[in-house]
């Protein structure tokens, strides 16, 4: 038996292939709800001719990626939720969002201290938390609050693949490998700034969780 749904928790975009990626969510078969992230929050701004509120160093990829989209692709963009409240078979009441439920932007991660964490979630309202936004798989409590961290499928940080989440009955920490070498290919033929770099420190050799953890840990 298969996904009854897929769930994509933000940062979509930016990346190599926007309108190769957003046709490709539009073309599933199974059902897709989708909530925005701090990635397409920063490309919208760019639409808009605004601050995107990101890093120098970032700001050539989101402006390439903002010049790609047609006006029906920001209008699908624009309609995406911060939040998402789904009920889950064998779990209950679901809160998907990016970050953290008040924000797209925080960050924290499986060895943040739950007293710092307990205001962001104990108003959540729901059993379960998922979430995103730093790449890092984990399931910890927080107060009597479950949060899951589902990683990420195109820039995880540790092992190379693809890192998701499946649930329903219970709640599985996914992992799945792929034809890395020609993904990599495939986005460095791209006209994405940088292409070829960001395959292979994204894609071929991602960053490791050890690492990642020390760098969140400063931030």
């Amino acid at each position: 038996m298969g996904a009854g749904q897929i769930v994509m928790g933000g940062d979509v975009l930016p990346g190599p292939m926007p309108r190769e990626t957003l046709a490709f969510l539009l073309d599933l078969e199974i059902p897709v709800k989708l909530i925005r992230g701090n990635g397409e929050a920063a490309v919208l701004a760019e639409r808009a001719g605004e601050d995107p509120g990101i890093p120098e160093q970032a700001r050539e990829a989101v402006r390439w990626v903002a010049g790609q989209l047609d006006p029906g692709q920001e209008e699908f963009l624009r309609s995406w939720p911060a939040t998402l409240r789904l009920e889950i078979h064998g779990i209950g009441e679901v809160l998907f969002c990016h970050a953290t439920p008040r924000s797209d932007t925080e960050i924290f991660t499986r060895l943040t201290p739950e007293d710092r964490l307990l205001p962001i979630f104990e108003g959540a309202g729901a059993p379960v938390v998922v979430c995103g936004h730093t790449h890092m798989q984990f399931d910890r409590k927080v107060g009597g609050v479950r949060v899951v961290n589902a990683g990420s499928v195109g820039m995880p940080f540790g092992e190379p693949g693809a890192d998701w989440l499946l649930l329903g009955p219970g709640v599985e920490l996914r992992h799945t490998a792929y034809d890395l070498e020609g993904a990599a290919e495939r986005v460095g033929s791209t006209g994405y700034p940088q292409a070829r770099e960001f395959a292979a420190q994204y894609i071929l050799n991602p960053p490791s969780e050890e690492k990642m953890l020390e760098v969140f840990g400063r931030a």
